[in-house]
């Protein structure tokens, strides 16, 4: 059994090997944060944040309780050299125009039909969804980092009963189980984690799944 910590960082850095040289990411809120800590030394990406920053680095651990940057979650950053920084609105027109290559977001439930249910929490106040909405429908590419479950309830559903946030946008789901993609054909079982075995899987996954003919059984 991996422990909290465990299972985000194993998401974390299979999800930074999703990335490529040049791309221009928009990170979410919580575990997507972590994937900055794990890019690759030999591969330029550029974190851009939605409150008004290109040229995030990873997480600052020395900045105390009183951080001069941080990213939109208010989490403490570094930045890389050539950041640069402006105003929200600057932000999510480049969101909005196409410009951000991937996005990496959490999700409460995503379906078969690769539908997003990220924003509400049943009987939690929720201000609104943030800028998800936009990230999942400007971003070239969406990655949902995730748990596989959630108090033992799975998370990967045949039908979203929570609030759409998109409706088949999702293009993989990388959890610390799994490696996932949505398919016109269904959910694709691309690699497990060898610590889960293939039942362990399927029995946490309320969706079904269509093994790949070459499953992977390696997901870090």
């Amino acid at each position: 059994m991996l422990s909290k910590e465990q299972c985000r960082e194993t998401i974390a850095r299979r999800v930074a090997k999703e990335l490529s040289q040049g791309d221009v990411i928009t990170l979410g809120i919580g575990l997507p944060t972590e994937v900055a800590n794990y890019i690759p030394h030999n591969i330029h990406v550029i974190f851009q944040s939605e409150n008004g920053l290109l040229g995030v680095g990873p997480h600052d651990n020395h900045a105390g309780n009183k951080p001069k940057i941080t990213n939109a979650g208010g989490v403490p950053v570094t930045i890389r050299p050539g950041a640069v920084f402006f105003d929200s609105v600057m932000a999510f027109t480049m969101i909005r125009g196409g410009h951000v290559n991937a996005t990496v977001l959490g999700a409460l439930q995503v379906d078969e039909k690769g539908n997003l249910a990220n924003w509400m929490i049943p009987g939690a106040f929720v201000p609104g969804m943030g800028g998800a909405m936009d990230l999942v429908v400007g971003a070239k590419k969406v990655i949902i980092a995730m748990e596989h479950t959630n108090k033992g309830k799975p998370r990967i559903v045949k039908k979203c009963n929570l609030p759409l946030t998109a409706a088949g946008e999702v293009d993989l789901i990388v959890t610390e189980r799994a490696v996932i993609k949505p398919t016109p054909k269904g959910l694709l079982l691309k690699e497990i984690n060898p610590l889960f075995s293939l039942e362990e899987v399927l029995q946490s996954t309320e969706a079904d799944l269509i093994i790949d003919e070459t499953l992977n059984q390696k997901i870090i």
